[in-house]
Parts: C-alpha cells; structure tokens; sequence
C-alpha cells in the first residue's frame, strides 16, 4: 500500500553538500526544478492495494530511477549503485547522506506492475507540463520513425513448430493431464519415423502432424464445452483461456507456412516482432516518433511491428496526443512514406477539428509512355460510375484496381480505334482499347504537389533534421537500436 507522506525533510548537512558539488546548471538540478513530481503517485495510486501490505516504495522515487536510467543508459543494478555514490543522483531522487536505497528487482517488478498504459499517463504529465511552462507548442510537428532490433534468437522453422506442439500440449494438460496422453505418445512416434530423413521432409511430417494436433485440441474443447453446458464448469476460466490461446497460436504459425504469408511469426519469445526493410532485411521493430518543432520534446511515439504501416500511423501519432493534451496540431511534417493517397485523406480530414496541414515531399512517378494521355487526362462522372476519355468517349466497364485505391476503366476496340485521338492515347502495336485507374485520392495529390512547391514547404523541410538528430541521440547514447 502507498503511505500517506513520502516526503522527509533533508538535514543541513545535505543540503550543504548539495549546494557546495552540485553546480547551478546541472542537467538534474534544472530538471527537478522544472519538474512536479508530486501528480505522478496519483497517475500510478491504482496499482497499489489500499490498506493492505506494507508500505510500498516511493512510485515517484522508483519513477525517477527510471528516468535516470534512460538518460544515462544504466540497467537496475548500475543506476542503483551511482544513485548510492553519485551526489546529482541522490538530490535528484531526495535521498539524503543516510537514505536507504531500494533493491534492484523492484525497479523490474515496478515496471511489470505499471504497463504500458500507466507510464502512458506519466508521459502525457510530463508533456502538459512543458505545454503550462510554454515549451510545447502546435504549430509543427515532425514525424519519422527507426528500426529497433528484436531481442530475440530466431529458431529454425522446423524448431518453431516443435515449440508451438508443445505449447499447445502444456496448455492442454493444464485441463485435464489424462486427455494429453495419447498426443504425446504420437509425438515420440512421428519424432522416431523421422529421425532419418532429410530437414525438409521432417518439417513437413511435424506440419502435417501439428495440424492434426490442432484439430483434436479444438474436438476437444468443443466436447468440453457441450458437456459443461448449463452446468457449472468443470475447469477453471484462466487453463481455458490459455489453451484458446494456444490453439490460435498454432492456427497462426501453421497459416505463416503458406506461399502467400507476409506477417509471419519469428519467435514464441517474441511473438509482435516482425521482419522489416529499412535497406537491409531485420527482425524487430519500428519505434515511430512525432517530435515538437519549437521545443524539440517527443510528443507522442510508438513501437510497430518492422512490417507495420509507418505512413498510416501518423494520424494515430497525432490523435493521441490530442486526446490527451486536447489541443490542435496546425501542421505535420512526414517523408515521403506519407505520399499515399489513404494517408494524406486520414491527416486532412477536418471533420473532428480544424484541418491539419500536411507537408509531405511528393514522388516524382514518370509515367511508361509519357507522350501519351495520362490518368488526369481522363474524368469520372459525380457519382464515379463512368469514365470518359479525352476524345469524349464514355465507358461504364470499371473493376476496382488490385491494390484497393481507385477503379480500373477500360475502353473497348471499337471505342478506341476510329478516335481520331488514338496515337496520343495508345501505341501503334496496342489492338484493343484503352485502360486507366483513376485514383480515390486526385484531390488529395493535387494539393500536395503544389504545396511542396511553397516557401513554406521549404522553410518547414529545414526543420525536419531536428528529429533525425534525435532518433540518433537515442540510438547512440540511449541505446535505442536494440529492444532490451
């Protein structure tokens, strides 16, 4: 449980030393003056019992250990031990010459307690803050992401299903030890067939087999359900909900061993990390950050999977920190992964606020044939049902393009061949007619492009090297490449 007080007043001696080691400008003494830590025990009140257990550590102390940890890159037992001998460490912390230091695992246990969603609410504290002091502005916000590395040792395909049979075994024998019997006896059998063959065909007997373990677990649990029907349960919620679990993660590396499959698991230690492309090929994730123009604060950051969509996450970026601050961004900065037409709708919708402008660097796409007539040469009617070609031929023969982001016309031979506009719109070899996609996204193209060509395009892209400067200071002196 939380104590009603933490605070203990420091003694003159402490204060003296503080005053004669700690200069003036020390990074943590401004940092401790521009801060109040005092809201950050409320943030985090609700995972402490009340009334029960002894008295807790200080979560405003324990929150700070975390900080300095971050800054200058210490692990539990290091930032623990310059917090014994480091006097900045110690007036940071309100730990006076005789003030007892906490032990190393609860800094772990305190993280873990905490999660995601309450260091979230330490987070947005911090921001308000510096938005009350004047350093947090709305008038730009620079968005970017980097790859961070998965902590992870990647099994052997062959390895990984091995590991998710057993997974669903263990979970099974947690309901009912006795049903788990006969699949094990099945596992030393396929295990001893294929002792001899070569990796290629084991792996195939250990899918086939894992399929056939997967549809006995969900007989299984379908039986185990109809029977407990109207009855109070035979096992508790919590093995139930474990062997459910386990069963979709078998469905999920089973269906990663198709052709067509590209979000495929790596690891059961790990199981969000993901293979991405930022140059080379890694395995990991994308840490995407959006940084205020004026003050240089991170504003808001999340971690994607490598495969995940950096481009659409921008508008969740800056959702969240309106949700949580409730201001209004004027202005968003992104690279060229933003250039897509779903992206550049989602930013600029105005319908939950004033509209954000998005200054986006275009792709200069050249067209196969551009002596030709071009995509923009051609219109849709209001309703986009019917295209019609520079010539003034209409067609109403449209199917949706491949990739979901507009309609594919196609204009018949006898449409395209008496045109007396034919060799501007087709080669000499071509025999059929015409075909043109007309993207969902024309309005939102043509407003970027002329935007890239403004002083103010120009004035802002200036300003993006302020947060690649620091996604390196993470990388270099936070260590920021590598998930720990």
């Amino acid at each position: 449980m939380l104590k009603a007080d933490y605070y203990s007043a420091p003694t003159d001696l402490a204060l003296l030393v503080f005053e004669k080691l700690i200069p003036a400008d020390h990074y943590l003494r401004r940092l401790k003056a521009a801060l109040n830590f005092a809201p950050f025990r409320a943030l985090v009140a609700d995972c402490y019992a009340v009334g029960l257990g002894a008295p807790a550590e200080d979560p405003g102390r324990l929150l700070n250990l975390s900080l300095l940890q971050f800054q200058y890159d210490l692990s539990d037992s290091q930032v623990l031990r310059q917090a014994q001998v480091t006097v900045a460490f110690r007036f940071f912390l309100d730990l006076w010459l005789e003030s007892p230091l906490p032990v190393p695992s609860l800094l772990s246990q305190f993280r873990t307690r905490l999660g995601v969603d309450r260091f979230t609410r330490v987070f947005n504290e911090i921001l308000r803050q510096g938005r009350a002091q004047g350093l947090v502005k709305d008038r730009l916000r620079l968005k970017d992401a980097t790859h961070l590395i998965a902590n992870i040792a990647l099994p052997s395909t062959l390895r990984l299903v091995a590991q998710t049979r057993e997974q669903v075994l263990k979970a099974a024998a947690c309901l009912a030890a006795a049903e788990v019997a006969a699949p094990r006896v099945h596992v030393e059998a396929v295990r001893a067939a294929t002792a001899d063959l070569q990796e290629e065909q084991r792996l195939l007997a250990r899918v086939a087999h894992l399929r056939a373990l997967v549809v006995w677990g969900e007989h299984w649990q379908r039986r185990l359900r109809e029977t407990t029907a109207g009855h109070p349960p035979l096992v508790s919620a919590e093995p139930e909900a474990v062997f459910s679990e386990a069963l979709e993660l078998a469905h999920k590396v089973l269906n990663d061993r198709e052709p067509e499959a590209k979000d495929r698991l790596l690891s059961l230690a790990d199981r969000d990390a993901r293979t991405g492309k930022p140059g080379d090929y890694y395995d990991g994730y994308l840490l995407d950050v959006s940084l205020d123009a004026d003050s240089e604060l991170i504003c808001a950051v999340e971690v994607l999977p490598a495969n995940g969509d950096e481009g659409a996450n921008a508008k969740h970026l800056i959702a969240s920190e309106e949700q949580a601050q409730g201001n209004d961004i004027v202005s968003l900065s992104l690279d060229r992964i933003g250039y897509r037409g779903d992206v550049l709708a989602e930013l600029s919708d105005d319908a939950n606020g004033p509209q954000l402008t998005v200054y986006v660097p275009p792709i200069d796409w050249t067209p196969p044939a551009a002596e030709l007539f071009q995509p923009a040469d051609f219109l849709r009617n209001e309703a986009g049902t019917e295209g019609r070609c520079p010539g003034g031929v209409r067609t109403s023969t449209r199917m949706r393009a491949k990739r979901g982001y507009g309609w594919q016309f196609h204009f018949r031979a006898s449409q395209c061949h008496p045109c007396p506009l034919r060799t501007q719109c087709l080669r000499p070899t071509t025999r059929g007619g015409r075909t043109v996609i007309k993207t969902d996204y024309e309005a939102q193209y043509r407003a970027a492009q002329p935007r890239a060509q403004t002083a103010a395009y120009r004035a802002v892209r200036r300003e993006q090297p302020r947060l690649e400067r620091k996604l390196a200071e993470m990388i270099r002196w936070h260590d920021g490449r590598r998930v720990r």
